[in-house]
């Protein structure tokens, strides 16, 4: 292996780490009081600094992440992403960890003397590590929302029994609850405050949650408050729903828990094997990268493994 590859790339590494490393310590600044403001009359809550600040690192971005996600336009709903996720770290902060990481994963396939067609795999699972960190934090803060929303119904619900308006529920649920649903509740009641419709600051708060039982409470405010009705009957309703459909959603993941444990088997076999193999004997393994033959083999078992991952996943996503 050439010497002065590997310390090149060493040295894209450990400066992409240091940038990153940088960026960290600049978000963690406090926000000045202009930004506050800012924040404050961009509907987001004023629950405590550090929620604030998290969110202002967040929704800003550079002119390299702004150039990067026009340029990749599915990367373009970063910012909500990051928010969606309560994510501590902005754009500017994601990018640099993934260039890191990637060269990081890179120098490591060098350094163990893997292949050289998987240098780029390599590069690619270690660089996608923060975005599957953002998606892991997200799934987790939006199954904590919906576990929460039955009882921030239930709530608002009983204020509106005794006398009080809608927005009085809302602010029940962010005084009587944890986040991240008193986070939610509270960015949509601060912009009905400040002069959005109540309608508006729901919707709004459904695009940061896309969760179908929260798109039912909405609708049913909205349609309640240009037909009218008894709005308290309708979230009692809903609630009831929500907490049966956990119910169902528990059993089918109880009975589906086999077909998961059977999805990673086989999907990380073939992998571990060819590891294996390569370690005891790496001229045997190098034949499928040497040998155009070889190389369509691979080409097919990838696409193989790609298959089986969709195929599994169709069988044990059951929606309810």
């Amino acid at each position: 292996m050439d010497p002065l590859m590997v310390s090149g790339v060493a040295f894209l590494a450990v400066t992409a780490l240091v940038v990153a490393v940088g960026y960290l310590v600049r978000d963690l600044k406090p926000t000045r009081a202009e930004d506050r403001l800012q924040i404050l009359t961009n509907t987001k809550t004023g629950s405590g600094d550090n929620q604030q600040q998290a969110s202002l690192m967040r929704d800003s971005m550079s002119g390299i992440s702004q150039k990067i996600s026009s340029y990749f336009g599915s990367i373009g709903s970063l910012p909500l992403l990051l928010e969606q996720a309560d994510s501590p770290v902005k754009a500017d902060m994601f990018f640099a960890m993934t260039g890191g990481l990637a060269c990081v994963g890179l120098v490591g396939a060098i350094i163990v003397q893997s292949p050289p067609p998987l240098y780029p795999i390599a590069a690619i699972m270690m660089g996608a590590l923060p975005f599957m960190w953002i998606m892991w934090r997200r799934k987790k803060r939006f199954d904590a929302f919906s576990k929460q929303l039955p009882d921030a119904l239930e709530l608002i619900a009983r204020a509106l029994r005794s006398g009080h308006s809608l927005s009085s529920g809302l602010h029940v649920v962010i005084d009587e609850m944890p986040a991240p649903i008193s986070t939610e509740f509270g960015m949509a009641y601060e912009q009905q405050n400040l002069g959005q419709s109540i309608d508006q600051a729901l919707k709004s708060m459904l695009k940061r949650v896309p969760n179908m039982d929260l798109k039912f409470f909405v609708t049913a405010v909205v349609i309640q408050r240009q037909a009218g009705g008894d709005l308290a009957e309708i979230l009692d309703k809903i609630g009831h729903i929500v907490r049966e459909r956990f119910k169902i959603l528990g059993a089918v993941q109880a009975l589906t828990g086999e077909g998961r444990i059977s999805g990673i088997v086989l999907m990380a076999m073939p992998i571990a094997i060819f590891i294996a193999v390569y370690q005891l004997n790496p001229d045997y393994m190098m034949t499928l990268f040497r040998d155009p033959m070889g190389k369509k083999m691979l080409a097919v078992a990838a696409g193989l493994q790609v298959l089986g991952a969709v195929v599994i996943k169709k069988i044990i996503a059951i929606k309810v």
